[in-house]
């Protein structure tokens, strides 16, 4: 059994979610997000992500992480900040001790939606339907995708180091 935390970074909130997957079956543990505020300082936000994704860890003691990658906005200060909070979320598992796998946005809405392209929306739904976890604000949806993405695709991720 193979407890895998995905994530999907942000600076204003990160989505977090935990499954359990046994090489057959994925069964959803927990989900959530962390949300820091505009009006503090970027350090002051950072260190919230990073303390509680410490926190997330240590209460679920996940043994491998999935995150998704980076994606450059049309708006230079948005990829700034957003690479920012992966920072701080990158820090934050290797510190803990835990490896990380990258997986573009594509490839995670392809595995769980069977297209790329496809919506927040629709993975939200799908990612409801493939856990049976009831109803999932987006950010964490898109980080229990990120975590499904890694189970299917663990066997070339496990090739790769």
């Amino acid at each position: 059994m193979s407890r895998i935390l995905g994530l999907d970074p942000g600076l204003h909130t990160t989505g977090w979610g935990i499954v359990d997957y046994d090489g057959l079956r994925l069964r959803h543990i927990a989900h959530g997000t962390i949300v820091t505020l505009a009006v503090d300082e970027i350090s002051s936000r950072l260190s919230c992500i990073f303390k509680q994704l410490s926190d997330i860890v240590e209460k679920y003691s996940p043994k491998e992480v999935g995150i998704e990658s980076v994606f450059v906005n049309k708006n230079p200060e948005s990829s700034l900040k957003l690479g920012m909070a992966r920072g701080a979320v990158i820090c934050c598992v290797g510190v803990l001790g835990l490896k990380i796998a990258e997986y573009t946005p594509n490839k995670i809405k392809k595995s769980i939606v069977g297209s790329g392209h496809a919506t927040k929306d629709q993975v939200s739904l799908m990612v409801q339907k493939l856990l049976n976890c009831g109803n999932v604000k987006l950010d964490a949806a898109d980080a229990l995708a990120t975590a499904v993405c890694h189970a299917h695709h663990k066997t070339s991720y496990e090739v790769r180091e």
